[in-house]
């Protein structure tokens, strides 16, 4: 049983990431069943046995994508408070976290960002509930951080996690196509210091 759902795991990962490459690469419409599986070295029918649809493929890859991506912040966070750091400490570390996710997975970032701003799919409502996951992360340090007074009462903590979340995608992908030769490094230090300078001061 353990050896089969290995099995299984290890072939929707080929799918997901055959995918999410093609389809950043010449988009959904364009992209084939019979491609998706070409690139992941299995039978299209072994496409459907694991997912109905395309439509459904997609889904769930944007599901499996931003819940990775969300467990990433979580556990940045949970890192840097446990060893007792503030909550703007935290926020750095999910900046941090998400630059490394995003130059891992260039690709699904890259499909994310473009899939926002299409209203014609019919998956939707699924990229708004994997949204909100990954904002929620945000939403609850930022909370975390008014309760204990190291951030202003007045923010509005749901702009300002949404605010965050943007300006790290769209930092990550401007990074990888047009500033490559900067490193990981810099691109941090560069938004840790909007994260200080904006969001960190108090007196702001």
């Amino acid at each position: 049983m353990d050896s089969s759902h290995s099995r299984r795991d290890a072939t929707r990962r080929k799918l997901f990431e055959a995918a999410v490459t093609l389809i950043a690469e010449q988009g959904f419409s364009s992209t084939t069943v019979d491609e998706i599986a070409e690139r992941a070295g299995v039978a299209k029918g072994t496409v459907y046995y694991n997912f109905a649809s395309k439509n459904v493929l997609f889904e769930e890859l944007l599901r499996h994508g931003i819940e990775l991506l969300a467990t990433s912040l979580q556990t940045a966070a949970d890192e840097v408070t446990g060893r007792g750091g503030s909550r703007i400490d935290a926020l750095d570390a999910m900046i941090r976290a998400g630059l490394d996710f995003i130059s891992r997975y260039p690709a699904l970032t890259q499909l994310y960002v473009a899939e926002l701003w299409r209203t014609n799919r019919a998956w939707q409502s699924t990229l708004m509930v994997v949204r909100e996951r990954a904002i929620t992360v945000v939403e609850n340090v930022l909370r975390e951080a008014v309760a204990r007074e190291e951030l202003s009462a007045e923010i509005d903590i749901p702009l300002t996690a949404s605010a965050l979340f943007g300006m790290v995608l769209v930092a990550a992908l401007d990074w990888q196509s047009y500033q490559p030769d900067r490193s990981i490094d810099e691109v941090h230090a560069a938004l840790s210091r909007l994260l200080q300078g904006r969001v960190g001061s108090r007196n702001a």
